[in-house]
This record gives structure tokens, C-alpha cells and sequence, in this order.
């Protein structure tokens, strides 16, 4: 599987992107009005409760503007943090402070958002049951987001199509299960597979075939606690749909082996950070 790599490089270029989407084409016209020379102290402050996360994204956001910037992190990525903590401090030029101040805060609070939420769901599945995450992320911003999943306690399901086999209702409505999992399975080179079902008729068709995950799409507690029963087995067992805060107990309780949940990335609330002079 692809692994996630968040190089110096990797990160700096990404910035880079948001700051000339943030300076094009005239700079900081209201920034400019300070005076030049003005040196100021900073902090950036969380307005509730997180996992915080994107400490390297926001240094990189002041030190691309001006190398000068002292920027101290007095958290780690992942740690969890109090309202009104201190997350970090800055020093420097005050013009190219408030330039970075946006780029810096937007990362965070959404690297924050996500690895909050995630934990939010690992606590509410218990020890026995992983929670991950899907592909439904911002495009471009797959990498990341995927790194704030694991902040939160996390993991990380497929990076992309060319990771594994994954055998969804759309690939077996214009096949059939049997047939498509089959040709997976001389075709794995290696890979892992994973077949979608989302009745136990289909599950007994395939069942015994030598792959390595069946994903429960959808179904009731008392359907997905028999598919489990029949399927763990010979495979490793996941659950789909319809996952929330509320449901997610009842979801682990039914023994499965992880829960995938597209919210994670898809639909998660920034977290309220502020930079304060």
C-alpha cells in the first residue's frame, strides 16, 4: 500500500500553493499598510478543546514569508490540547506575520479538525474495532488529510485505486461477485482484496475464496453480527454506511474488525484557532 510521507518538501510546496492562491496578484494590500520595521509577538491560542495537528504546515506558512520569523511549536501534532492553549508562539516582522497568519491557522484547523473527530470515533469503537478512513477527500489534499486520521488514533485505509482490489456494488452490478473475485484473486500480484457485500446471499456466494477482506455495506446490527459470525473466520471483517457518533457502538459491538467512515475527511468541522498579538 502507498505509504504517506510528509517530507519537509512536500509540505513546503503545499504551502507555497496556498500562499500565492492567498497573494495573487497584488500581495497583502491591507498588511502593507504597517509599517515595515515593526517587530511584534504572537501566539496561536485554541478556542476548544483538539487533537492538534499541523504545527510543521503553519512554521513553514511564516518561514516562506520571511526567514527571520522565530516560530516555536509548545505543542507536538497529536497531542490533545485544552481550550485557550497555547499552541505556539511567533516573533517577528508584524506585516509578514498577518500575511502567513490565514495560510498557517487554515491547515491547523483543519489537520486539528479531522484528528479530532477521528479520536472522538476510536474512543466511542473500543480497543477491539480500528476505525479508518476512506478516499472521499478533498482532491489534492488526500495525503493530509490522511495524516490527521492518524493523528486522532486512526488508520489509513487505501491511498488509491492502484493500492488494492476493492470489489465495491458498482464493479459486482456490472459483473458478477463470484466471477470478478475470482479474477481478482489471479490477478492479486501481491495485492490485497477486499469484497463489498451488503446481503449474506452474497456473502455465501463468495465465501471460502482466498481473499482477504469483506467490507458489510449498509446492513442492520443483527444482519452485520451474523455476516461477522460467518466471515472472521477467513477474513478480516469491515463495516460501512451509515456510521456516526450515535451508531458507532452499536456497529463495534457486532465483533466486526474495523469501521470505515467517510466523514472523517468528507464532512469534518475545523478547529477554532486564533492568532493572538
Amino acid at each position: 500500500m502507498s505509504q504517506i510521507k510528509l517530507s519537509q518538501n512536500f509540505i513546503r510546496n503545499i504551502v507555497k500553493l496556498a500562499l500565492n492562491e492567498d497573494l495573487y496578484p497584488s500581495g497583502d494590500i491591507t498588511s502593507n499598510l504597517i509599517k515595515n520595521e515593526k517587530i511584534i509577538k504572537a501566539k496561536i491560542i485554541t478556542n476548544q478543546n483538539a487533537i492538534i495537528g499541523g504545527l510543521l504546515f503553519a512554521k513553514h506558512a511564516f518561514l516562506l514569508v520571511d526567514k527571520k520569523i522565530k516560530f516555536v511549536a509548545k505543542k507536538k501534532d497529536g497531542s490533545f490540547v485544552k481550550r485557550r492553549s497555547v499552541i505556539a508562539t511567533i516573533q517577528g516582522n508584524a506585516q509578514n506575520i498577518l500575511i502567513a497568519e490565514r495560510v498557517a491557522l487554515n491547515f491547523m484547523s483543519h489537520i486539528s479538525g479531522i484528528a479530532t473527530k477521528t479520536n472522538k470515533f476510536v474512543k466511542l469503537a473500543g480497543k477491539k474495532c480500528k476505525i479508518c478512513c476512506t478516499r472521499k477527500t478533498i482532491p489534492t489534499l488526500r495525503v493530509i488529510q490522511k495524516y490527521a486520521v492518524k493523528l486522532g488514533g486512526g488508520i489509513n485505509h487505501r491511498f488509491n485505486l492502484s493500492d488494492e482490489f476493492l470489489i465495491k456494488d458498482n464493479h459486482i452490478a456490472s459483473s458478477d461477485i463470484k466471477k470478478i473475485v475470482t479474477l481478482a484473486i489471479k490477478n492479486k500480484k501481491g495485492k490485497k482484496i477486499t469484497v463489498e457485500v451488503d446481503n449474506l446471499k452474497q456473502l455465501k456466494e463468495i465465501i471460502g475464496l482466498k481473499f482477504d477482506t469483506v467490507l458489510f455495506d449498509n446492513m442492520n446490527i443483527k444482519i452485520l453480527k451474523i455476516g461477522v459470525k460467518l466471515a472472521k473466520k477467513y477474513y478480516e471483517t469491515e463495516a460501512s454506511g451509515n456510521v456516526n457518533i450515535k451508531t458507532i457502538k452499536k456497529i463495534a459491538s457486532s465483533g466486526v474488525d474495523r469501521i470505515s467512515v467517510g466523514s472523517l475527511t468528507h464532512s469534518t468541522q475545523a478547529i477554532d484557532l486564533k492568532l493572538e498579538i
